[in-house]
């Protein structure tokens, strides 16, 4: 059974209403800007469950854009998010599914197209307190929560991949904390997450890039 500290108790340190529909939307935004490679020109959010229901009471719309634009759970910009993205340009739309109800209540899938036409899509969910994960990318299952900090390759399902990224890690005396592959089937794209206790160097993504079967590789610092 996993260990609970006071702080998951008290819940963190936030603006708004609530640690699952606020703080939890806000930490999914962010984690997802930093996955995305580029400038974010266009963002929609679509939203399942109770996030669908309650997302305009409970401020996970300015929460889910306040992310997006950078903030932290605390920042208390999240209030004036939907100002300060039109100043800064960002075309932004919320998008209700309350079809789809296999999904677990707090899901956001968050579609981003970039100032060079770059796509992606992802999907986070917030667990409570506070505590998300992201459970898709690109279509493709994953989990990984952000509180380490983790490395994300986007490489072709191919013999020798993970024994490369290792080595690579290996060599720059990066500790291991949890590594896992995920693909959509045997032969086709995959996503190896990397999650270390310590900072990883930028230098080991540009090494990562060298081989050709990868096709991107993102970082999240912690």
């Amino acid at each position: 059974m996993p260990s609970i500290s006071i702080f998951d108790v008290i819940g963190p340190n936030m603006v708004g209403p609530s640690s699952s529909h606020t703080a939890g939307a806000v930490a999914i935004a962010l984690l997802v800007k930093k996955l995305f490679p580029g400038t974010v020109k266009e963002v929609e959010f679509v939203l399942y469950g109770s996030f669908a229901r309650t997302y305009k009471g409970h401020g996970t719309d300015r929460a889910l854009l306040g992310g997006m634009l950078g903030f932290e759970t605390h920042d208390l910009r999240i209030k004036n998010s939907f100002q300060l993205a039109e100043e800064q340009g960002l075309i932004y739309s919320f998008v209700t599914n309350e079809k789809e109800t296999e999904v677990h209540p707090n899901t956001v899938e968050i579609h981003l197209t970039g100032t060079d036409g770059a796509f992606m899509s992802v999907r986070g969910v917030s667990i409570g307190g506070g505590k998300v994960k992201i459970v898709k990318i690109n279509g493709v299952d994953v989990d990984f929560t952000g509180e380490y900090s983790t490395l994300v390759i986007r490489h072709l399902d191919y013999p020798g991949m993970v024994a490369y990224i290792a080595t690579c890690l290996s060599e720059r005396n990066v500790n291991i904390a949890f590594m896992r592959l995920y693909r959509e089937k045997k032969g086709a794209t995959a996503y190896s997450v990397v999650e270390s206790d310590e900072e990883i160097p930028q230098e080991l993504l540009e090494k990562l890039r060298e081989h050709e079967k990868v096709e991107d590789v993102m970082l999240i610092q912690v």
